[in-house]
């Protein structure tokens, strides 16, 4: 089970690493539609601790983001 999620995370984070990078249309937006479809089947497959990680990490990135936004205006 674990070979799982850890598997469809890092497709994700490759996929979206791969959206960051590329400068096509098609291959942008299949990377980008790669990356949500593999991180919400990976995300629903991780455990409970693990998912408590990932949400922590995505508020904690969502409030320093807030924070540079609130400075800049």
């Amino acid at each position: 089970m674990p070979a799982t999620y850890l598997t469809l995370l890092t497709i994700a984070l490759g996929a979206g690493c791969l959206y960051i990078r590329s400068t096509k249309d098609i291959t942008s937006v299949l990377a980008a539609l790669t990356a949500i479809v593999c991180f919400i089947w990976g995300f629903a497959a991780a455990p409970w601790g693990v998912q408590l990680l990932i949400m922590g990490l995505l508020l904690g990135l969502d409030k320093l983001y807030l924070a540079d936004a609130r400075r800049a205006s």
